[in-house]
């Protein structure tokens, strides 16, 4: 890494898995831009904490669904710091459907979250990292990149894209220094808009070896191995961490 402070863009890190993230990445000495989509309070409050910390955070509140809001952001993202050297995919929605209930307008939803942000992201700030000849993105698939899933087909799908996308790209562009992973986490305490979480939790973890849910640091810890130097020969992997609930 070059004398110049390096720039994470983490999506959704106004809380849960993100703000760890946030918060380690500037351990790290990254300067961080914080997205949220809906509420700005907890972002800035991210943000005041990575400052503490001595790096340089920026608020950038975004729909990455749409196009060209996201557009914007990675415009916003350049002129302020002049690259983005980190992304971080962390954003996803899984809402459940049963297949032939889900209209068109909520599966293209789903993959304009899921997946096409992760695309236009990478197309952004790939050539900045090719130039600089470093790079990481990290990716998130999940569960539900493991197996199947009934009720949420578009979700499983799009997550089975992102690791095949992870792969695509880490062949490609591991030899200008950039390296291309993905995360999939099992079953993680969290601060969730969901009513039927604690069902989900209820369900999976009496099958999971470690008879536990995950932690944000415990995630975190995995994504700051792939973005530090001592994980620059890991490249196209998914890491699971989950407990094994997954083997």
């Amino acid at each position: 890494m070059s004398d110049k402070r390096k720039t994470a863009l983490i999506t959704g890190s106004g809380r849960n898995i993100g703000r760890a993230m946030a918060h380690d990445l500037a351990k790290d000495g990254f300067n961080i831009i914080v997205n949220g989509s809906s509420s700005r309070e907890p972002c800035d409050r991210v943000a005041d904490e990575v400052r503490a910390l001595g790096v340089d955070p920026e608020v950038m509140m975004c729909n990455i669904g749409d196009k060209s809001e996201l557009a914007a952001m990675g415009e916003a993202a350049l002129k302020r710091f002049g690259s983005v050297d980190v992304i971080v995919n962390n954003v996803a929605i899984r809402p459940i459907s049963p297949f032939l209930e889900v209209d068109e307008d909520e599966w293209n939803r789903v993959f304009d979250i899921n997946l096409n942000a992760p695309v236009r992201l990478a197309r952004m700030f790939l050539p900045g990292m090719i130039d600089a000849g470093w790079g990481r993105i990290v990716n998130f698939t999940g569960m539900n990149a493991m197996r199947g899933h009934a009720n949420r087909p578009h979700v499983s799908t799009s997550k089975h894209a992102v690791l095949g996308l992870t792969r695509s790209l880490a062949v490609e562009f591991g030899q200008y220094g950039i390296t291309i992973n993905c995360i999939s986490p099992g079953p993680i305490k969290s601060e969730r808009d969901d009513p039927d979480f604690e069902a989900y939790i209820a369900k999976t973890i009496g099958s999971n070896p470690t008879r536990r849910q995950g932690t944000a640091a415990e995630v975190s810890a995995a994504m700051r191995m792939l973005v530090s130097d001592g994980g620059a020969y890991i490249n196209g992997q998914m890491i699971q961490v989950n407990g094994g609930a997954a083997l």
